[in-house]
């Protein structure tokens, strides 16, 4: 892996490597190439991820631990007003120098690359149903807009969709005072 200037996410290594007990903070500002996530929430392209990175180096390997912080979209579930989430999680993973099956990332070339790690961290903490407001109330059935308050719940108003079925429970209240038939075995 060269370190390319275009992938904020490679980091150098070479002042903690092999050196146990060293370490290094790093401060990253990326700006995203793609959109990071699917569905009500996600982080959009051109958005500013900001990492701290802290780097220690161990016997086999090192250390990286981060705090991240971003602010993805989303969209309120209940009334779909835009709402921006604010996104902060941290990780913590070994690098290891001779890569093996139980470790998943290694050290190449004296650099470290963190965006897989920090993407993930990053989706994973996405809300699932991300809302405007703990009291959101959503939209109105019949008119489509926000509600402000409560909705009067009446009893009377039928869903038109469910009209045809008004006639059923009108007859089945009729048949029921007359008395069953009776089977014959």
């Amino acid at each position: 892996m060269k370190n390319h200037p275009t992938d904020p996410f490679v980091v150098s290594v070479f002042d903690v490597s092999h050196r146990i007990g060293d370490e290094r903070e790093v401060h990253l500002d990326a700006t995203l190439a793609e959109r990071w996530g699917e569905g009500v929430a996600y982080v959009d392209k051109g958005q500013v991820v900001s990492v701290d990175l802290r780097l220690e180096g161990l016997h086999d390997g090192i250390l990286v631990s981060a705090d991240i912080d971003t602010t993805a979209i989303a969209e309120c579930v209940r009334c779909l007003e835009p709402v921006d989430v604010p996104v902060q999680v941290e990780f913590q993973e070994l690098f290891a120098y001779s890569p093996t099956e139980e470790l998943e990332f290694s050290v190449h070339d004296n650099h470290v690359n963190c965006e897989q790690l920090v993407r993930d961290a990053v989706v994973l903490s996405l809300p699932f149903q991300p809302l405007c407001d703990d009291d959101c109330l959503g939209l109105d059935p019949e008119t489509g807009q926000k509600l402000t308050e409560p909705r009067e719940q009446n009893a009377s108003t039928i869903d038109p969709r469910w009209a045809a079925l008004e006639a059923l429970t009108s007859t089945d209240k009729t048949t029921a005072n007359k008395p069953a038939a009776k089977k014959r075995t």
